[in-house]
């Protein structure tokens, strides 16, 4: 790492930063890959990563129609959590939080993973009874998760309503201390940054068009700068995930679906932790810019947008403004959509195909970015092996076949 004097800080300024190292180089593409990763999100880079650090694979393409990081990782509300119920989501879940844990480290560059907490509220006595048996289910895989009642609740979020004088009030909460919030742009960033320090090629302007296959094996990928060949494929591609499918001639069981987001004008710190509900449909945290991160959940079409409708995004501020009576007086600041990929049963696929070298990893619907490390890590495992890594062989496309699902609509999130 390069220190600079004051007037060594001054003479870069002056200049623009024109003279600063560039984060990651800009290549032209090579005619051969031995794997090739589509998507530059954080998972797409957190495989070329893995498969580079911990498997020896650096003669690795990631491609990207657009800029790194620029999709759903840009189209977030930062949320990190394991808490989910069942064993084979809670293991691959905790596997990434644990990766969060020690990330800025590893990467040398700082994600700004900010363990405050996260709190899901039950608002009924289902809600109570699901919030006992998840947290019951965490502890016995080794998860953290606590069960807060209403005097709990008002000594963490003291500015929160929870008399019962409100539509929904509060009965309880879950509460898992190690989960928290990321700086998401440094996510991709720094994954970016090490995986291209390791030698491999971040392609970015480079929209892949087609999949070129011989009989049924894959032979690479057709883009926008021309074929670039490679025996092995991995697609990373989140919402547009289904329409790479077809490109291979197969049908995924996912749906892709707008989910907004929006943030508030600055304020000084008045929330240091993550609030969720089921019950009113909203989430919020505060980032440490000071704008209030305001989770929405997902419109009911089908589409690619990314930008989502007008009733969404108030019937959330509704839902926040009864739990925050305060926060009726912050102005929104902007809103934006992602586009999210959901399997029936609110589980991704990582998982090989029908065609043989091309795997893919996607329907994370609104889980993905707590994902990131661990998703990242077990999908460079399995494209390094041509085999699923022990973690990802829950998540075949086959259990949609053999009916063995793991149904966590009830544990990911407001948005299913």
């Amino acid at each position: 790492m390069q220190h600079y004097s004051g007037f060594g800080l001054v003479k870069h300024a002056l200049t623009y930063h024109e003279n600063w190292q560039r984060a990651w180089r800009n290549p032209t593409p090579k005619k051969k890959y031995d794997v090739i990763v589509v998507g530059g999100g954080g998972h797409g880079l957190a495989t070329a990563y893995y498969l580079a650090k911990e498997h020896g694979i650096t003669n690795v393409a990631v491609v990207e129609k657009g800029w790194l990081g620029g999709g759903n990782t840009a189209r977030n509300t930062t949320i990190v959590r394991s808490n989910y119920l069942w064993d084979e989501a809670a293991w691959l879940y905790e596997h990434a939080m644990k990766l969060w844990e020690g990330l800025s480290q590893d990467l040398n560059y700082n994600v700004m993973y900010s363990q405050r907490g996260v709190m899901n509220l039950g608002h009924t006595l289902q809600d109570m009874r699901d919030i006992h048996r998840r947290v019951n289910a965490n502890r016995l895989n080794g998860i953290d998760g606590e069960v807060l009642d209403i005097k709990q609740i008002q000594e963490i979020v003291p500015i929160m309503d929870c008399s019962k004088h409100t539509r929904y009030p509060i009965m309880g909460a879950s509460w898992q201390p190690r989960g928290g919030v990321a700086r998401h742009d440094a996510v991709a960033w720094g994954f970016a940054r090490g995986a291209d320090a390791l030698g491999v090629d971040m392609l970015q302007q480079t929209e892949v068009t087609g999949i070129r296959k011989s009989g049924n094996k894959v032979l690479g990928v057709e883009t926008t700068r021309g074929f670039i060949a490679a025996d092995t494929v991995g697609v990373v591609t989140a919402g547009n995930s289904g329409v790479l499918a077809k490109m291979a001639g197969f049908q995924l069981p996912i749906e892709s679906h707008p989910l907004q987001a929006l943030v508030s004008e600055p304020m000084k710190p008045i929330l240091d932790t993550v609030v969720m509900s089921n019950k009113v449909h909203g989430y919020v945290s505060q980032s440490d810019k000071g704008d209030l991160v305001i989770g929405a959940g997902i419109d009911g079409y089908n589409g690619y947008g990314q930008r989502g409708s007008y009733s969404t995004i108030e019937h959330t501020l509704q839902a926040i403004v009864e739990l925050f009576p305060m926060f009726s007086r912050v102005r929104m600041n902007r809103q934006w959509g992602g586009i999210v990929d959901t399997c029936p049963d609110a589980c991704p696929i990582i998982s090989a195909t029908p065609v043989g070298g091309l795997f893919f990893n996607c329907g994370w619907g609104t889980g993905g970015f707590k994902a990131t490390p661990g998703s990242g890590n077990v999908f460079a495992a399995t494209l390094a092996a041509g085999k699923p890594h022990p973690l990802a062989a829950p998540f075949s496309i086959d259990r949609f076949i053999s009916g063995k699902l793991i149904d966590e609509h009830g544990a990911a999130g407001v948005a299913h």
